[in-house]
Formats: C-alpha cells, structure tokens, sequence
C-alpha cells in the first residue's frame, strides 16, 4: 500500500516519489512581492520607456563628433527662440541701441562675415535633412543693449544679444569675433534643444522617483544631485565646445584666433577698457568666480589652457594657402572699418550741425 501513488523506476531500480500536490508540504513558496503589480508594471514601462527613447534620439554634434540625447525637433527650437526673442526685445526696448549706433555697425560687420564660415562649417562638419536646413540657413539678428552687464548670449533660431558692458573687454574685431563665434557655435551645436532634453529625462526620473517614494525623501536627495553631478558639468561641456566651434569659425572668417585668449585673460584679469578708447586709462579688478565644479562655466584658467591646446589647429585653418585667402579678407576687412568710420564721422557732423541750427 505503501507504494500505490509511486512510480517504479527500471533503470534505477528505484521508486520515485509522486510530485507534490498544489499548495502541499513539497511545494517551494514563491516570495511576496513588496510593490504591488500595478506599480511594478507602470514603473518598469516608464523605464523601459526612458531607456529606448535614450538610444532612439541619440544625436551627434558636428566637429566634436560628441553623442547626446536630443528629443526636441529643429521647428520647436525655432518657435522658442522665437518666442523668447519678441519677450526680450519687448523688454528691453528702450535700451536696445539703434542700427546705426556705431556698436551695432561693428556687431552687424562682424556678425555677417562668421555668419558666412557658419555655412561652409556646416556643410563640411553636418549633413543636413531639410528640417535641418530651415534650422541653420536662418539670417542671424544681432540685437545690443546698453547696460554694464558683461555678457552675450544667442537664443535659437540664430538672436544673438550683446551687452554694451561686454566692450570694456574688447579692443577689436578680432575679439569680438571670438565672442561672437562661440555664441554661434552654441546654435550650430543645439546646445539649447540638448538642455531641454535633458530636462525633460529629469523630469521624468523625478516623477518616478515621487512614485516610488511618496515620501519625497529620494526626490529631495535628487534634485540637487542632479543639479551638482549633471547639469553643471553639461553646461561646462557645452561652453567648452562653443569655445572650439567658435575658434574655429574665427578662423575660418579670417579673424585672428590667437585674439581669444586675450579676450578671456583681459576678463580674468578685470582689465576694462575706459569708454574713450585710451589704454593708458584701462583699470585692473580681477574676477572672483566660484569653484569650477560649482559653475555653469569653465575657469578661466581652464578655457586659456583649451584655447593653448587647440591654436595650432586653428591657426592652420587661419593661414590656409600660405595665408594669400585671410590677408586679401583682412584687407577688406579694413576698408570696411574705413568706410564705417567716415560715415560715423558724417553722421556725428550731421547731428552736431542740426543741434547748432536749434540753438
């Protein structure tokens, strides 16, 4: 009787014992799960999610060859730079300098001569779809505001905006050039449309980090490790390829790279030029910044190092067949600044002669 429910065995001579009943002593428990499936399965749907979107919009950025995430299209960079440039120009409205003003003549000059090596850069460095020549092929607008403040900066769809402050720093063209392209270099690159993707994969994490812990103590410990451990170091990365990009449009306009380093060492130096122009008047006030890693941008000392590093590359572009093509621009380049100053001068003349027929 023993043996009624076992199985005889003729190779082994052995009875095997029959299987173990549904929910009977043999039987191995399955472990309890601690989330239940109608957050396990969101959750691992969203990461999955997350993960085939990263490796999907993976995206290339022209001359560094550097991969990142790039979720937004060309049209929507577009439309938001767009957007944000009627809401600063309306802003500063009465601060914006007119076309004529002799800063905004220099801008413009200079702005439309590394607008030109934008477009031999791209069709040597990017291969273009035709969302992404409506993207690139758009006319840059060179917007200046008075005000002290050092800065420039461009917004998609190719604005760029110039604080009258930033010319304490800079002598000449040359220097303005350097300024100039590497705010290019950030649209040509997309550094915008990457930051917005970026946000929005934080965004995302953060939700279902919120999901998990109601209690919102990985969330408070995310945030600002996010801030230290990612968006920081990006946007140190995206100022250090605008300063190479942008070094190499300089010399591909036929603007003197080796000026690069001066601009960025008269900033380090606080060494700011008096407005009428005389260096014997130029006063010293060394910049205090925060440690790198605290920084959206690199050290100084950091961006002299880089510009040392890649001089010899951009002086090869900027002397190209022996230097014959830079010396014929740069002698253009100069009877454009002649020409602008006799008309500065007629123009001051003018008025000076109008304000004398009120009085």
């Amino acid at each position: 009787m023993a043996r009624k429910n076992q199985s005889f065995n003729k190779k082994t001579n052995f009875y095997s014992p029959p299987p173990p009943r549904a929910g009977g002593a043999g039987q191995i428990p399955k472990p309890p799960s601690n989330l239940p499936p109608y957050i396990i399965v969101p959750a691992l749907t969203l990461t999955g999610g997350i993960i085939y979107g990263y490796y999907h919009f993976q995206d290339e950025v022209p001359y560094t060859k550097r991969k990142r995430l790039l979720l937004t299209s060309p049209q929507h960079e577009l439309t938001m730079g767009h957007n944000q440039y009627k809401q600063l120009t309306q802003f500063h409205k009465k601060d914006i300098l007119p076309s004529h003003h002799r800063a905004s003549v220099t801008v413009h000059r200079v702005g439309s001569r590394l607008a030109s090596s934008t477009k031999t850069f791209m069709k040597q460095y990017h291969s273009s779809s035709s969302a992404d020549a409506d993207f690139y092929n758009k006319p840059f607008t060179y917007t200046i505001i008075q005000s002290d403040q050092v800065n420039a900066f461009v917004l998609p769809g190719n604005h760029i905006f110039v604080y009258t402050g930033l010319f304490q720093y800079i002598q000449n063209e040359d220097e303005l050039a350097a300024v100039l392209g590497h705010e290019m270099a950030h649209v040509l690159a997309r550094h915008g449309g990457e930051r917005l993707s970026g946000n929005v994969l934080m965004t995302l994490f953060g939700r279902l980090l919120w999901w998990i812990d109601p209690s919102l103590l990985l969330y408070s410990i995310f945030v600002p490790a996010v801030k230290v451990l990612r968006e920081l170091p990006h946007s140190r990365e995206h100022e250090v390829e605008a300063d190479h990009i942008g070094l190499v449009l300089a010399s591909e306009a036929c603007f003197d790279p080796r000026a690069a380093k001066r601009v960025f060492g008269a900033m380090k130096e606080g060494k700011k030029i008096p407005q009428d122009g005389n260096k014997a008047n130029t006063t010293s006030q060394q910049q205090q910044q925060p440690p790198e890693f605290l920084s959206t941008h690199p050290s100084y000392d950091s961006r002299l190092t880089n510009f040392d590093n890649w001089m010899s590359e951009a002086m090869s572009i900027y002397n190209a067949n022996g230097g014959m093509r830079c010396q014929r621009i740069r002698r253009e380049m100069a009877e454009a600044r002649r020409i602008a100053s006799a008309e500065h001068m007629r123009r001051e003349e003018e008025l000076a002669r109008r304000r004398r027929h009120r009085g």
